[in-house]
């Protein structure tokens, strides 16, 4: 299970963290993000580092740790996205990825590495499907199928309308929330720690909240919120398939925080995603500004459900997915100070 557990700041630096699931870090690059306007030297650490797995045997990979939470437990996104490269590694180049479906089974050691072994379970002629088992001391801590399909057109073509919203050029990042926050004076010194510490941490994801009050809980609404992402550093257009490993890191950062945005009076004592799927439906650039559009339809019996649609700029909606987990909460008892 990718897991979220207590901290200790105060509630306002607490609920920073579970909006965005700690995803801060160095200058933020607010220019469009086309291969034009951003450095071509910059390589985004999540080709580099994050989803650049170890090959030690036949279907057998190994993957590493670039960024762990503050609850020590490896990231959800993570894990998924390092099972779906194990999973391309096994096709051909004319097959893209379409659908993946992930249970989480075991929380993960950020000690060690993360060992990914593939069964070939079906090669068809237009669907190829596998399967995907990430295993920590001897134990599947994820079990992941991935299904690719070979392109085929079609004249069945329709999709939702996207969301109207601010472009991103006219948007704050989450850096520069943070650093708003830290100027105010009456800004309790455990917040200020807290704060501070979430800009240090090294998050290889840009995000940039349509609406910042709602997205960090300060305003009560409904189960929805609305953010910009892309991952930092440049990636290129390169392999399709590459693309959807990035965008499944990316879809589980905030994601199940949305069950929590209509309950203002309750905080997250402990959260654990359970499962993941997505659904790729068109090419993107996940190293441009994608809108990731998330919404709860249900809560209860300390489950919830959320769902998300990544749209790219130009509004055609690139992909589509789904998470439940646990959510236990506790009471606020008292304001937030920022």
């Amino acid at each position: 299970m990718a897991e979220e557990g207590k901290v200790g700041e105060s509630d306002a630096v607490s609920r920073l963290k579970d909006a965005t699931e700690s995803e801060d870090s160095a200058e933020d690059d607010s220019s469009e993000g086309s291969a034009a306007q951003r450095p071509q030297d910059l390589r985004s650490v999540l080709v580099t580092s994050v989803l650049n797995l170890e090959q030690l045997d036949i279907d057998l990979y190994r993957g590493t740790h670039h960024w762990v939470p503050r609850t020590q437990r490896l990231f959800g996104g993570q894990i998924i996205g390092q099972a779906l490269v194990a999973a391309a590694k096994s096709v051909g180049d004319s097959l893209h990825a379409h659908s993946i479906h992930c249970y989480f089974v075991r929380a993960g050691d950020p000690k060690v590495p993360v060992l990914y072994q593939v069964d070939r379970t079906r090669d068809g002629r237009s669907f190829t499907v596998r399967s995907v088992k990430a295993i920590q001391h001897g134990q599947a801590i994820l079990i992941c199928q991935a299904s690719f399909q070979v392109l085929q057109p079609s004249p069945l073509q329709h999709q939702l309308p996207m969301p109207v919203v601010p472009q991103p050029e006219d948007l704050l990042t989450v850096e520069e929330l943070i650093h708003r926050y830290l100027s105010k004076p009456d800004l309790t010194e455990s917040a200020k720690q807290g704060l501070n510490k979430l800009l240090a941490t090294e998050v290889p994801v840009e995000m940039k909240p349509i609406s910042p009050a709602h997205f960090y809980r300060y305003a009560p609404g409904e189960a929805r919120r609305l953010f910009w992402a892309r991952a930092r550093g440049h990636i290129g257009e390169g392999d399709m398939k590459l693309h959807c490993c990035v965008a499944a890191y990316v879809s589980d950062f905030a994601l199940l925080g949305t069950v929590l945005l209509p309950y203002s009076n309750y905080k997250a004592r402990f959260t654990a995603s359970l499962d993941h799927a997505m659904w790729f439906h068109s090419t993107f650039r996940s190293d441009e500004w994608m809108l990731y559009e998330c919404d709860s339809p249900w809560a209860g019996s300390s489950r919830g459900l959320a769902q998300g649609r990544l749209w790219r700029r130009d509004g055609v909606l690139a992909a589509s997915c789904s998470q439940e987990g646990v959510l236990r909460v506790k009471a606020v008892s008292e304001n937030s100070k920022l």
